[in-house]
């Protein structure tokens, strides 16, 4: 059983971990040295602290046993005869001096280098968020297994191949800047993005909300926001992240049964949260430049956000949002979604006919909410025993337990005869 002093230094960690091996990995150019060099600081709290108690400033006291290990380091370890070698043809070789002024401050800066290098295009996804969730949120393998319901080993796995990758190919650590700037903040966005749905609507597994994901994409977020203030994507994903959390606690009954969107209680909707999100929405229009695929998903959020009854959605607005989305952000998925808006704001037939014609896309022929919004559209037009056997094929496709629950549910309360 745990302690309270270990539970304590646990929370600790989590708040300065990424702080620490962000500035660690500045100096030595290896994320993979710079965790092991934060995780020795890390013992050493262990060993100490529950004797001598948590200092009063606990985030200063790791940085500076991290400041001697990265010292010893340099005064002792064969590495920095390599760095010697490797930057003495055009680089300023380390000092101990050079370590003391880097991890004094810039953390802001340590951080944005940290993001980009856990999310290189060199890297696999999966790899990506992984090492994301490892280096920046300082979650365990197990509980990132557990986030993902994959074996420990296989994060394990991931997380070492990523760190060998990133070394052998001598990845710098540094924030792009220009055009590769712009390029480079399209994959964090995405590895933060992927992060984020898959707690909010867990593609497989027994719980339809993984609350640690998004809590640590939400997180990441706010991070970039700070240390990124200037790009309009970075203020529209945190928007999007703000708003959607917003909806957890009706988005599921006490029983644990999922809750369409339509028949939540939007009195459970968490008011704070929509304030930052659209907030957050309104820092990406000032940034003066045309919406893009993120800030516009917000936008859509916003509208439900701001309607204080179902009935009150704009529901118009909603489809010429997902019609410039469409532009910026090409997708069967979204196509989908904008035939959705045009039902509710048009009628039911004039949504069936659009989803009709996406029946022929092939990245949504095992697309469960393909024949779930045909079955709801069926359901609108009177057309019942057609919805139920859409609803059937929606369920035998869906991987979510509570999600494939519902389904079901929705084809039995139409009845074998359709009514």
């Amino acid at each position: 059983m745990r302690t309270a002093a270990a539970e304590r230094i646990d929370a600790i960690w989590r708040i300065e971990s990424a702080r620490l091996i962000a500035g660690l990995a500045r100096i030595v150019r290896d994320v993979g040295l710079a965790e092991d060099l934060a995780h020795d600081a890390l013992v050493t709290a262990l060993e100490r602290w529950p004797e001598s108690g948590i200092p009063d400033n606990p985030g200063a006291w790791l940085m500076t046993t991290a400041k001697r290990r990265a010292i010893d380091l340099l005064r002792r370890n064969k590495l920095r005869d390599q760095k010697y070698e490797e930057y003495g043809r055009g680089a300023e070789l380390y000092t101990v001096q050079d370590v003391e002024n880097a991890l004094d401050g810039g953390i802001g800066d340590d951080l944005l280098r940290l993001i980009f290098t856990t999310c290189h295009p060199s890297l696999s996804q999966e790899a990506r968020v992984a090492l994301t969730l490892r280096l920046l949120g300082g979650l365990t393998i197990e509980e990132i297994a557990q986030a993902y319901l994959v074996a420990e080993s296989t994060i394990a796995q991931r997380i070492v191949r990523a760190k060998r990758t990133l070394s052998a190919g001598k990845v710098p650590f540094e924030a792009p800047e220009g055009v590769e700037l712009a390029e480079r903040l399209s994959s964090v966005l995405e590895v933060v993005y992927l992060m984020f749905n898959e707690g909010y609507a867990a593609s497989s597994g027994s719980s339809w909300i993984r609350p640690l994901l998004c809590q640590e994409a939400l997180r990441l977020g706010r991070i970039l926001a700070e240390i990124a203030p200037g790009e309009p994507e970075v203020h529209g994903l945190v928007a999007l992240m703000e708003i959607q959390s917003s909806r957890f606690k009706a988005r599921v009954s006490g029983s644990g049964e999922l809750i369409l969107l339509m028949d939540q209680n939007r009195a459970l909707w968490d008011q704070l949260l929509i304030r930052r999100g659209l907030t957050a929405l309104e820092r990406a229009r000032r940034q003066g430049r045309p919406l893009g695929p993120y800030a516009l998903q917000a936008a859509i959020a916003a509208c439900h956000a701001e309607a204080r009854t179902a009935q009150e959605t704009d529901w118009a607005r909603i489809a010429a949002l997902y019609e410039a989305l469409s532009r910026v952000m090409p997708s069967p998925i979204v196509e989908l979604n904008r035939a959705v808006a045009i039902a509710m704001a048009f009628g039911p037939a004039f949504g069936l006919q659009l989803v009709d014609a996406l029946a022929s896309e092939s990245a949504l022929q095992d697309y469960h909410l393909l024949p779930s919004v045909r079955g709801d559209l069926l359901v609108k037009l009177g057309r019942m025993e057609e919805a139920r056997s859409e609803f059937e094929r929606a369920a035998s496709l869906a991987r979510n337990v509570p999600e494939r629950e519902l389904l079901l549910q929705r084809a039995a309360d139409l009845g074998t005869d359709g009514t």
